[in-house]
């Protein structure tokens, strides 16, 4: 089967740093369901794994952790799903990827695909809304009130793939507030669209900025990225007890400003669950699938802003270039072979 591989880490730059090659086809575990991927995004997992991994002597990695596609085989304990099911799923990190013509994954991570959505537009939601799902209601417990707090969640870095499924759940299954972070005009018109009730700049003072909102203080706060910058200002301007969720990976995190208010720190990683085989394992196959209703019902909307022709290595570099830049708007696409 076709794939896209890696067997050295390398920069972007380098057209070496992804390589079209030719693998086995994989073989099914139990649990198992062998899709014909049809559509893939890229997500800042991808880049960070190929800029620092180095595979076995002689080996391939293959990245990917969103897809959407066509159930081609089940494995013998399958209960679920059956040849020609459409679905989507993010996967899990220490199977190879969906970079690939076919693709082993669990179906206890699996949904079917949203009726409603081609398999580009599917394959942009899963890892993004999997984190976004599991942060709000798994890890900062948006339904459980914060004594004297306001029904606000601050969320740090709000136009990425992340932040932009985030809205649009907090603004379609609670009442909370979204003040979401943005430093461009295009940024701040798109958190706008999705629903967000204040966008705020996040290179300039954020307790100055959510002050004059005139709200009261948040009770949650969610940093997608460079959280260790951003924490201090998060403790400052959080209602006491109040709880913070972060989704990156800060060299240090000191969390000692937390502790004069009692904050709590919640670290959101999408892969535990698969990776860890827990017992709630299937809770992601549950997500999905609710998902998949919010958007057939009209109430949630793909985050796919561009859709690149062609899953193949040159396409994959730019997208990964996309991705490096760090100023992504929604999601960055690959559909076809």
């Amino acid at each position: 089967m076709k794939a896209i591989g890696f067997n050295r880490p390398l920069p972007v730059s380098d057209e070496n740093c992804l390589l079209d090659i030719e693998l086995p086809a994989p073989e099914l575990r139990e649990r198992d369901l062998l899709v014909e991927v049809r559509a893939v995004s890229v997500n800042p997992a991808d880049v960070k794994v190929r800029a620092a991994h180095t595979p076995a002597a002689g080996q391939y990695r293959v990245l990917g952790w969103d897809a959407a596609g066509v159930v081609k085989a089940v494995g013998s304990g399958v209960q679920h799903f059956q040849v020609g099911d459409e679905v989507y799923y993010a996967g899990v990190i220490n199977r190879p990827g969906s970079y690939a013509e076919l693709q082993a994954v669990d179906e206890r991570i699996v949904a079917r695909k949203p009726r409603t959505l081609d398999f580009a537009e599917a394959a942009a939601l899963p890892l993004t809304a999997l984190t976004a799902w599991e942060t709000l209601f798994d890890r900062l417990d948006v339904n459980k009130p914060v004594a004297g707090g306001s029904r606000a969640l601050l969320l740090v870095g709000g136009a990425g793939g992340v932040g932009s499924i985030t809205v649009q759940l907090l603004k379609t299954l609670t009442d909370i507030q979204t003040i979401a972070t943005a430093s461009r005009p295009e940024s701040e018109a798109w958190l706008r669209r999705l629903g967000a009730d204040y966008v705020i700049n996040h290179r300039h003072s954020l307790p100055e900025q959510v002050a004059t909102l005139g709200i009261g203080a948040p009770s949650w706060a969610f940093s997608t990225n460079d959280s260790a910058h951003y924490l201090p200002q998060l403790a400052e301007l959080l209602a006491p007890q109040g709880r913070i969720a972060l989704i990156d990976d800060p060299d240090v995190l000191d969390a000692n400003p937390l502790k004069g208010k009692s904050l709590s720190l919640h670290w959101e990683f999408m892969f535990t669950r698969p990776l860890r085989e827990t017992a709630d394992i299937a809770r992601q196959g549950e997500i999905l699938a609710k998902v998949a209703q919010l958007v057939d019902e009209g109430r949630l909307h793909s985050t796919a802003t561009q859709t690149i022709d062609g899953i193949n290595a040159a396409n994959l570099r730019r997208a990964h270039q996309l991705v490096e830049r760090g100023d992504m708007i929604g999601k960055v696409v690959l559909a076809g072979w």
